[in-house]
């Protein structure tokens, strides 16, 4: 049923392209409510307005705590226009009809990105706003809500399409649109809370999330899939695409694995690739190129289409290593003029800059059908007061710094997880086998294949303890020196006597690092 507009009730914080709206609302003589800075910019731009206090009757209190939360508002609002009993209540008391409700909220998600001033913040979050828009969003069978500024082109189409009027139809969707914003807005005042008092597992959990995007598709054609921030700074994903093909779900998903693990490399210039969520070269050393072409040489056909993550600056030669092969995705900490001009020849090519980008110690998430999982990240690579070399060998410092390299990178490769390393480089990984020898034979035969001068007196990590002493034999007969592993197993006593007599160093560090 399509129903007229005859009165309008506008509240907003953001006062951006009013000045369009009001033209259309003039031209079917639409009545306009308003209070505070609304009602002065209503004015301003020359256009009738009713102060708020006037229309209710009632001055606004509390410092404008109060001032729409009325029975003449709410009650204008909720009223049902067919129902006798009704009619007959708001004609006793001389209340009209609202039908048209315009409202955005106190910025409160902008509040708390600005300051820690918990007094502040408070303050900035809006009553009477969420109130109006919930009271109008039940009653959209005789009500227009519109929350979303980017909706008041719709709302003007919808009035000169129906003369004056709403449909059904419009009404329902906006509606919709309202309480996803009630819902998204309460999420983020209940988050800031639970942060605030330090409660990570509250007994009710809302995700909140602004879509930034939709996706060509998902993992594959024939999904569906939409990107989302969840943050208060819900209009940027913190890194920029300066180049290339839109981004794709599968880009999305190897980009944020390529950021997790570079956010672990701190000491020295950083490179990652990875492909299908897994690591396939890492590297670290104190120049650029080296630490690029490293990781690169760590398997150079599964880094085929694969996405490159660095924590450094992109120039000249290293575009022009990056031009030699197929990436899907490259990210750095900026990049010169002359390394644009090399990586732009390659039109597909989707360049992001991750200069401002910053992880945050949030939690991860995993759903299935009507539940889900969170859990903290797992940011401890390696404890020391739990880290214990069980062989007779003992490592060196610098073999001790490889070690924590290693086991590092464990962390980041799905279950079983066995990664070989020589220089802060990786020359083998074997991910995500149901069998732990197997990732083991794997990684040997990655490093065999591409890095077989490196794989003497090699580094060995192990992201969970080794059953038997089956896989732990391949490495050393591969000639690995250096394994680390959480260790606990019922056999432990096994391996360790199964490395001293090969002559080998092992250390437990008591940490699990499963990666499911």
């Amino acid at each position: 049923m399509n129903l007229k507009v005859k009165n309008a009730l506008i509240s907003v914080s953001n006062k951006e392209n009013l000045a369009l709206l009001l033209k259309t609302l003039k031209k079917f003589n639409v009545d306009i409510i308003s209070s505070g800075g609304t009602y002065a910019s209503i004015k301003k731009l020359g256009y009738n307005c009713t102060e708020l206090s006037k229309y209710t009757g009632f001055k606004e209190m509390l410092d404008g705590r109060v001032k729409t939360l009325h029975p003449k508002i709410h009650a204008g609002i909720l009223h049902d226009r067919q129902n006798k009993k009704h009619k007959n209540e708001m004609s006793k008391q001389n209340f009209p009809a609202i039908d048209l409700i315009i409202v955005n909220f106190y910025p409160f998600q902008k509040i708390v990105n600005n300051t820690k001033n918990p007094n502040k913040i408070i303050e900035n979050i809006d009553i009477g706003g969420p109130t109006m828009v919930r009271s109008a969003a039940k009653n959209f069978k005789n009500v227009t809500i519109i929350t979303n500024r980017n909706d008041y082109i719709n709302l003007i189409k919808e009035l000169e399409k129906f003369k004056g009027k709403t449909s059904l139809k419009f009404r329902e969707l906006m509606s919709s649109k309202a309480f996803g914003l009630t819902a998204y807005y309460d999420a983020m005042i209940a988050n800031w809370f639970n942060t605030k008092l330090k409660i990570k597992f509250p007994e009710r959990k809302t995700i909140f999330g602004r879509k930034f995007q939709k996706l060509r598709y998902g993992e594959n054609p024939h999904q569906q899939s939409s990107i989302y921030v969840n943050d208060y700074d819900d209009e940027k994903l913190g890194f920029k695409q300066i180049h290339g093909k839109e981004l794709s779900y599968n880009n999305y998903n190897d980009m944020f694995a390529s950021l997790e693990v570079l956010s672990s490399l701190k000491k020295r210039s950083g490179t990652v690739i990875i492909k299908h969520a897994n690591p396939c070269g890492v590297s670290e050393n104190s120049v650029p190129l080296i630490s690029f072409k490293n990781a690169y040489a760590s398997d150079p056909i599964s880094a085929f289409g694969g996405v490159i993550a660095c924590n450094y600056r992109v120039n000249k030669k290293i575009a022009s290593e990056v031009n030699k092969n197929f990436v899907e995705v490259l990210l750095a900490k900026g990049f010169d003029k002359d390394s644009l001009k090399i990586l732009k020849r390659k039109k597909n090519l989707r360049i992001i800059d991750i200069s401002n980008f910053k992880t945050k110690n949030l939690t991860t998430i995993k759903s299935f059908d009507g539940s889900f999982l969170i859990q903290s990240k797992n940011n401890i690579a390696i404890d020391k007061k739990k880290l214990r070399c069980v062989t007779k060998l003992k490592p060196n410092k610098r073999e001790l710094d490889e070690i924590k390299f290693a086991f590092n990178v464990s962390k980041y490769v799905k279950s079983n997880a066995i990664v070989l390393c020589n220089s802060f480089s990786t020359i083998g990984i074997g991910a995500g086998q149901p069998s732990r020898l197997d990732s083991c034979k794997i990684a040997v035969q990655k490093a065999l294949q591409f890095q077989s001068s490196k794989i003497k007196n090699s580094v060995a990590a192990s992201d969970a303890f080794f059953p038997f002493t089956d896989g732990m034999n391949t490495l050393i007969k591969a000639g690995v020196k250096i394994i680390v592993q959480p260790g606990g197993s019922i056999r432990d006593k096994e391996l360790i006597d199964a490395a001293n007599k090969a002559k080998i160093k092992m250390l437990f560090t008591g940490i699990r690092h499963f990666n499911h």
